[in-house]
């Protein structure tokens, strides 16, 4: 079914935090697409003016350049939204651990911010990126809701707090949340640059340079990865979603478990390459195994992902090619 098939009121108003990332930016292209009025909040750390640039002097876009640990710019953004839709976050498990300072700041403070602007300024449904990472060394597969274990990283800790104070919003103040647990999103505009790089976009773009990727661990690692239209869907169908499912999490994947090394055998193929990769060490703070329950979002939100790996993939595949050039 996709998202294409979910309806607005035709004045209803979009905030989008983080609006410049990967995950934001395709979420306002979408909304733009579908004809509604979209504000970006972004202060373009991480996110790209480059992402949004074409929406630019579009009457139904707004672009704010702003900072999310500032309540009073989080309050002026929300004045008049509908929904708030917050991609706003550093990602990276790594890269926590290097700054766990920052981490707290900007992910916990920061979506904080977000959801007191939501409260004060009457916004309808507040939905936030959360991550599978809150799993943690929980070793049941899949994933499911309620089975979490204990953190491993200052991000993982990170998301599971943002999902508390979403009950807590929920419950305390009547704001209805839904926390987003995102399962390896990949896709268009996913960035292939630097030592944080998720792997499909970082593996595809060395691939296509003649250079060696390589696999940190023994490539056995297995993840749930996820096309990005499936996340806009799941976004769109929160705003859709009840009451009653308010104040909860929900995994977001695409109900698969691939294997790391399997995943470059087939960007090898697909690209036409034949090269051994180089194995590095595992990486501090990652899960071992990942594998989304999404039943809880099928019943309650409605998410049914349209994109399995191998139709998500082909696309992504086709982007970075011309991106790439």
């Amino acid at each position: 079914m996709g998202y294409r098939d979910i309806k607005f009121d035709a004045d209803s108003v979009f905030l989008v935090g983080g609006g410049a990332g990967f995950i934001g930016s395709n979420i306002c292209d979408a909304l733009i697409d579908m004809g509604y009025t979209v504000r970006c909040l972004d202060n373009l750390s991480t996110g790209k003016y480059e992402n949004i640039e074409h929406l630019i002097g579009n009457e139904k876009f707004t672009f704010i350049k702003g900072d999310i640990r500032d309540l009073d710019t989080c309050k002026k953004a929300a004045e008049g939204v509908t929904y708030v839709l917050n991609q706003a976050a550093w990602g990276s498990v790594p890269r926590s651990i290097e700054m766990p300072l920052l981490y707290e700041e900007i992910n916990i403070r920061g979506t904080l911010n977000m959801m007191e602007a939501a409260r004060e300024c009457g916004v309808k449904k507040f939905v936030f990126a959360s991550s599978s990472s809150v799993y943690g060394d929980s070793t049941t597969l899949p994933k499911k809701e309620g089975q979490e274990g204990k953190v491993i990283s200052p991000y993982a800790l990170t998301k599971r707090v943002d999902e508390e104070y979403g009950r807590l919003y929920k419950q305390l103040y009547g704001l209805d949340t839904y926390g987003l647990r995102y399962f390896n999103v990949f896709g268009r505009r996913q960035d292939p640059e630097g030592m944080y790089a998720a792997v499909i976009p970082k593996f595809i773009k060395q691939l296509l340079h003649g250079e060696v990727p390589t696999i940190n661990g023994d490539g056995r690692q297995s993840r749930d990865f996820t096309y990005i239209d499936n996340v806009i869907e799941a976004n769109l169908r929160a705003c859709h979603a009840s009451s009653e499912a308010a104040g909860q999490t929900f995994n977001i994947g695409a109900g698969g478990r691939l294997f790391l090394i399997d995943i470059y055998n087939h960007l090898c193929k697909a690209l036409g390459k034949d090269v051994e990769p180089n194995y590095g060490p595992p990486r501090k703070g990652d899960v071992r195994d990942s594998n989304a329950d999404i039943s809880k979002a099928r019943e309650l939100l409605g998410y049914d992902p349209e994109y399995d790996f191998e139709k998500g993939i082909a696309l992504a595949i086709d982007w970075y090619k011309e991106y790439l050039k």
